[in-house]
């Protein structure tokens, strides 16, 4: 089975030239199996940054200074976390108070259409809406028209067949119209069959007397309850109005009618972001002006020290991420075949996850964290199920013909997308394990594959020098980009989907718009010409982070290009650093065998 070497192999060029015209070669990767000479102490006292290597723009002085307006306090040891287990999102109770909280707010931002589809949707089936809306169009056309033939088979159906009150106004009206016409013997049998029935409905204590009354008076106006008799039509628009009050009260009470505190939904994320400041790594000394809800609260920090350096594999270390969106552990993948779990605020290893016969090339974690994959040089993806104690492979996928290079979820956490050797992507379905699609086009090893965050379009980068978009749907390659001039050693995509970072072995990260396919930002300052594989991440608040074949973890500003922060301390190739915004900390993992992870130390110096 073929393997990438991963040590120098002459100039830029002349890979380049070589890579057109010949196979890649399969030897061994030439693995470092030295122990650091020095402790962690005396790493820690090695400077972390360099004045002369870092930008001393304006605009990177005043980003450092701002990144120094927090203070590490360390994780709450322990708190109530955010699970699904604090309240039943499917509770009719609990969706009907979110239903109103976002009404109020609709309602409060003066969303009154918006409000109006929303209760429609919610309170009513549109067909039954639409029903009950002719319903009521018709018996008011018969109120106003007196067609009370028509009104009393309205009055079946469900739209005033319990108001039992209303039917009384009804037949009070139809009454009243008798005896204003004259027509007291109807009024009369009307009286016996219709209106006594309901004499306990009256609206007034003497009104069914006064009913009696007016089959001797001269006017309706002669008795007490109905002096303001207005005539009838009058009477007639009356009693459509007293339909439509009780319709809309009706629909207030199926609404619940409940008080909802003013302002809730506000109150409720003001809530839910001083949670998160709360219970963050680090306190911002100044009181923080959030300017966006789509993500969660970071204080704005940048790494200058090494809290841990984690210890255990055999041979270098070529990955590592952050278990879940909260980073609780950290995974390392290595060439001792070997995945390990680390504590990330003990540095313990957990669990040494073995089965795989050859090097871990890459890792991907669920949000949750319950599952990591690992594509490995034995040409498979294994998944391991880290719910149980003891972690076990739960499946292992198969199909790609030598070395698996990357392997990535997908947003719904249903299928894998992986590239490797054999020059191709495919897409796994994890529950069967099979291949559900086959991208090919790239000339080269495939070395990298992401999902965008919607999940319809998978991106790969490629020995070739090229990045794809690929349709998953069609599994056609939409878009091709060309313009590194080395080999394509990661691609990522921001949380947004907008940006694209690539890393190539032409010695940059790029930067790329994806909208418009075009390059935005050419990043700077690191190595990486000759070893499988260096890459960069996305890091919070416009940072980007990364490896280096000169040892060191570089953060660029992703605004301006510029090297913010270099990060010394291991001593080999760094491969990748991966930042997670929950535990507000960074880990990279290099040639040297060890997973260092970074934090924000305000008592060591930020060159401002």
């Amino acid at each position: 089975m073929g393997h990438t070497p991963d040590h120098a192999e002459g100039s830029l060029l002349t890979d380049h030239l070589r890579d057109l015209t010949i196979k890649e070669s399969t030897s061994n990767d030439d693995d470092l199996t030295f122990q650091s000479s020095t402790d962690d102490v005396q790493q820690q006292s090695l400077p972390l940054w360099n004045r002369e290597s870092v930008s001393q723009s304006a605009t990177a002085r005043r980003r450092r200074r701002l990144a120094m307006n927090s203070q590490h306090t360390e994780m709450h040891s322990s708190y109530v976390r955010p699970t699904e287990d604090i309240f039943n999102a499917n509770d009719s109770r609990i969706k009907e108070d979110i239903i109103g909280i976002v009404m109020q707010y609709l309602s409060d931002e003066g969303y009154h259409a918006s409000q109006a589809v929303l209760y429609d949707e919610t309170n009513v089936k549109w067909k039954e809406r639409e029903e009950r809306t002719i319903e009521v169009k018709r018996l008011k056309k018969a109120i106003l028209d007196g067609d009370w033939q028509e009104v009393e088979k309205l009055c079946t159906k469900p739209v005033v067949k319990n108001h039992r009150s209303f039917l009384y106004s009804i037949y009070k009206q139809q009454y009243l119209e008798y005896i204003e016409r004259r027509e007291i013997q109807k009024a009369f049998t009307f009286l016996n069959k219709r209106l006594k029935p309901l004499e306990h409905l009256q609206t007034k204590p003497n009104e069914f007397k006064d009913l009696c009354y007016l089959l001797t008076a001269k006017s309706i106006q002669e008795a007490p309850s109905f002096k303001n008799w207005e005539g009838i039509m009058g009477a007639r628009e009356s009693l459509v109005d007293q339909l439509q009050s009780m319709l809309e009260f009706e629909t207030a009470d199926r609404n619940g009618n409940r008080y909802i505190p003013p302002n809730r939904l506000l109150t409720l994320l003001r809530q839910a972001v001083a949670y998160q400041i709360e219970f963050s790594r680090y306190h911002p000394k100044v009181a923080p002006a959030v300017n966006s809800l789509l993500e969660n609260y970071t204080s704005f920090v940048i790494p200058n020290a090494s809290s841990r350096t984690l210890k255990g594999h055999r041979k270098n270390v070529k990955c590592v991420e952050f278990i879940g969106e909260e980073g609780r552990e950290i995974v390392s993948g290595s060439s001792d075949n070997t995945l390990r779990i680390w504590g990330t605020e003990t540095g313990e290893c957990h669990a040494i996850l073995e089965g795989h016969r050859s090097r871990i090339w890459d890792v991907s974690t669920t949000a949750q964290g319950g599952s990591v994959a690992s594509a490995s040089g034995d040409g498979t993806v294994k998944i391991w199920n880290l719910k149980d104690t003891l972690p076990i492979c739960a499946q292992t996928l198969t199909g790609h013909s030598g070395d698996v290079y990357s392997t990535r979820y997908h947003p719904n956490e249903s299928h894998i997308v992986t590239g490797g050797y054999d020059k191709t992507v495919r897409l796994f379905d994890i529950v069967t394990g099979t291949t559900v699609k086959t991208f090919s086009g790239h000339q080269l090893a495939v070395t990298k594959t992401i999902f965008n965050p919607l999940g319809n379009l998978v991106v790969s980068g490629s020995k070739d020098n090229t990045i794809k978009f690929w349709d998953i749907v069609s599994g056609l390659c939409i878009r091709t980009i060309s313009s590194h001039l080395g080999e394509v050693t990661s691609v990522e995509m921001n949380s947004s989907g907008t940006y694209l970072l690539s890393s190539s072995k032409d010695n940059s990260n790029r930067l790329w718009d994806v909208r418009m396919v075009r390059p935005i930002q050419k990043l700077k300052g690191h190595q990486n010409t000759s070893k499988n594989f260096i890459r960069a991440k996305f890091a919070d608040n416009n940072l980007i982070v990364g490896g280096s074949e000169d040892g060191v973890v570089y953060i660029w500003d992703q605004e301006t290009g510029e090297v913010l922060q270099k990060l010394r301390g291991h001593n080999g190739v760094v491969y990748e650093a991966g930042w997670n915004a929950k535990q507000g900390m960074l880990a990279s993992c290099s040639d040297d065998q060890t997973v260092k992870v970074w934090y924000y130390d305000e008592k060591m110096p930020l060159d401002t």
